[in-house]
């Protein structure tokens, strides 16, 4: 009867062990190979449908399956005080916590910088919702237009040398 007992208190551990290794304890950046699966191929915004580019897009998988996504599009169609804030797609399914104190609800935003150092997230009409300071990385060697780098449970959205970071709620 010990014998069962024990034998059964090592499956039972032995499988709670594998299922806590098989999901993530912390955010995870989405393989490249694997964005088609969740970034789409366009995005609507201020009337307009814009070609996303896969290239320069990224997502975080988060360990309760929610996702963050972030990338450039095409914006030859819009207006120039338009382009002026707006170069890409910002997706939410987690509330977030932008550095500053600054919260964004889950939903799908227009994104952009400006030259004056800030970061603007846009609800589709145009308007602005959220504005958080740009911190410039001198010392990244090879900028890309658009990436995520996870600092612990902190993600770094970088926008070549520029980044805004931010932390799920």
């Amino acid at each position: 009867m010990v014998r069962r007992v024990l034998f059964s208190a090592l499956v039972l551990s032995l499988a709670l062990s594998a299922m806590a290794q098989s999901a993530p304890s912390s955010p995870t950046v989405v393989p490249s190979a694997d964005l088609k699966k969740v970034v789409p191929d366009s995005y609507f915004f201020r009337g307009l449908s814009a070609t996303t580019q896969l290239r320069n897009s990224a997502a975080l998988h988060y360990p309760d399956d929610f996702y963050v996504m972030a990338g450039l599009v095409d914006t030859s169609g819009y207006s120039s005080d338009v382009k002026a804030k707006y170069n890409g797609f910002f997706i939410t399914e987690k509330k977030l916590r932008f550095d500053g104190g600054a919260m964004l609800a889950p939903g799908q935003y227009g994104m952009g910088y400006t030259a004056d150092g800030k970061f603007h997230i846009l609800n589709v009409a145009g308007d602005e919702l959220l504005v958080a300071d740009i911190v410039v990385d001198d010392k990244l060697a090879r900028p890309q237009p658009l990436k995520i780098v996870m600092d612990g449970t902190t993600a770094k959205l970088y926008l070549g040398k520029k980044y805004v970071t931010f932390t799920a709620q």
